[in-house]
């Protein structure tokens, strides 16, 4: 492998750990660096000349699975002459200047609110050849502003806020995203808008707390607003939400996903746990009536709707009956998944220092009913559509198995993974096409459709998909420094990086 020959555009790889925010704001540093001058690595590529880790702190092994994956790329690094590494993220903004002194090599650490400096902080590393911290404690621009090389052609992130004003004990997020901010209305509706342009049939809408939007601008019925105006946007197809908090789950949210045509079906809703008492040493500010009276009035309204959910096991102070009544929860909620999660300290939450931490092997047992209780239920509700007609989205990287069997992969309105057989269409089959299918079997994660397709539609999404263009949504850096293509990397001079 070969440093970037003179003249040539030095390349970049961006490894993403955590949440969709973290998997959207990758997007972000991709269109930054591309419109510095750099090009994606291929994937093969094991020494790219600049590699961003794009970091996640919410699970305890965040921090090792960083070092180790730096400590890997030092020799890399020393066999690549001119090679850059940085760390933003959640992570970077938690540990600052201690990245740089547990890995020396760093070349960039950059923190959750300045992703728009990165390519300045790269160059002016490059030039001082030392090490660029830069960690600002509130958001330099929305991110949103910045420009975005989108991974999908047939699918889209886009945030509404960042940010969060919640304080639950268990959560570092607050404290590295900062407090919540709202964007305009117009400024999100012209984002998909120009995400619709360029063939894109499904956006996410994004917020730490989603449903709370509106809050900085005064208006608690903004999200329901929010979601019928993206009904009145012609070509977006599916628009799906995520994550909302119980708190702020209002009716006038319910109405407007029951009778916007193009909202999907599908509620991801964290109940964290059943039991009050632990909601309650949480900081969860609803009871475990209250979720389940929202879940009744979403399937009221919306019969079909597929609701998932986070848990967490293990909490501190969690007892036997606390478990149970988590338990009896997931059983009369129904979800159609969940994630489950046992109990992470992170330092500098309240929960890290309080009473009654659990043992490893209880958190284990409770942990692993937990996921059987989950899978009976999600198998059982899944088996319910075998024989039901379906409408995928066809996707790329959902079916891991699927070249083993021959099946493509995409997501039902619902949000459930469905693999299906092409049939007769087989190599026609694009992803981001439409088809409709019959469900033959279920299993407790994915339902699968072996018979003949019932039609395919091609779409615009698929055309792009089929052509290889990843939509872009340029952005406004708002007086950033702008310093062109960066210079190429110095000429190979021998060793393992000539070869």
């Amino acid at each position: 492998m070969t440093t970037a020959a003179a003249g040539s555009p030095r390349t970049y790889q961006v490894r993403t750990y955590g949440c969709q925010m973290n998997v959207h704001d990758s997007e972000r540093i991709s269109g930054l660096l591309e419109q510095a001058g750099y090009v994606r690595a291929a994937e093969a590529d094991e020494q790219p000349d600049v590699v961003v880790f794009n970091t996640c702190a919410v699970r305890e092994n965040a921090d090792n699975r960083l070092y180790g994956n730096l400590g890997h790329l030092r020799p890399v690094k020393d066999r690549h002459p001119g090679m850059q590494i940085a760390v933003g993220g959640c992570l970077a903004q938690k540990d600052r200047g201690e990245i740089v002194r547990k890995a020396p090599w760093v070349d960039v650490v950059f923190g959750t609110h300045n992703i728009g400096s990165l390519p300045v902080l790269l160059e002016r590393a490059r030039h001082n050849t030392a090490a660029e911290v830069e960690i600002l404690e509130s958001l330099d621009v929305f991110p949103s502003t910045l420009p975005t090389r989108r991974e999908s052609t047939y699918a889209g992130w886009v945030s509404i806020s960042v940010g969060c004003n919640n304080t639950c004990t268990f959560c570092i997020v607050p404290s590295l995203r900062g407090k919540e901010k709202d964007r305009r209305p117009g400024d999100i509706l012209s984002e998909v808008r120009a995400l619709v342009d360029e063939g894109v049939l499904e956006v996410t809408l994004l917020g730490q707390n989603v449903n709370s939007y509106g809050v900085e601008f005064g208006d608690r019925y903004a999200f329901g607003k929010l979601l019928r105006a993206c009904g009145d946007i012609d070509g977006l197809e599916r628009v799906r939400f995520t994550s909302p908090h119980p708190k702020d789950f209002t009716d006038d949210v319910i109405a407007a996903m029951a009778e916007t045509p193009n909202v999907c079906h599908s509620l991801h809703m964290p109940l964290q746990s059943g039991s009050d008492d632990v909601l309650r040493a949480m900081r969860r500010s609803y009871r475990s009536e209250k979720y389940l009276g929202i879940i009744e009035k979403v399937r009221a309204a919306m019969p079909d709707a597929a609701i998932t959910t986070d848990i967490i096991v293990g909490f501190p102070g969690e007892t036997d009956a606390d478990f149970e009544k988590t338990l009896d929860v997931v059983r009369e909620a129904r979800f159609s998944s969940a994630f489950t999660f046992q109990y992470s300290k992170r330092p500098g939450t309240p929960a890290a220092t309080m009473d009654g931490q659990l043992p490893k092997q209880v958190v284990q047992e409770r942990y692993e009913r937990l996921i059987a209780t989950v899978e009976e239920i999600t198998w059982a509700e899944n088996r319910r559509l075998v024989g039901e007609t379906v409408e995928v989205l066809v996707a790329v990287g959902e079916g891991r198995k699927d070249e083993r069997t021959g099946r493509l992969s995409g997501r039902a309105r619902d949000g459930r993974l469905v693999h299906f057989d092409a049939g007769s269409l087989a190599g026609l089959i694009r992803p981001g096409d439409i088809v409709h299918t019959t469900v033959t079997y279920a299993a407790p994660h994915h339902l699968n459709a072996d018979g003949e397709p019932l039609s395919h539609r091609r779409t615009r999404a698929g055309d792009a998909a089929e052509a290889g263009r990843a939509p872009r949504t340029p952005g406004v850096l708002l007086g950033l420094p702008t310093i062109g293509a960066p210079a190429a990397a110095p000429a190979p001079t021998g060793g393992c990086a000539a070869r």
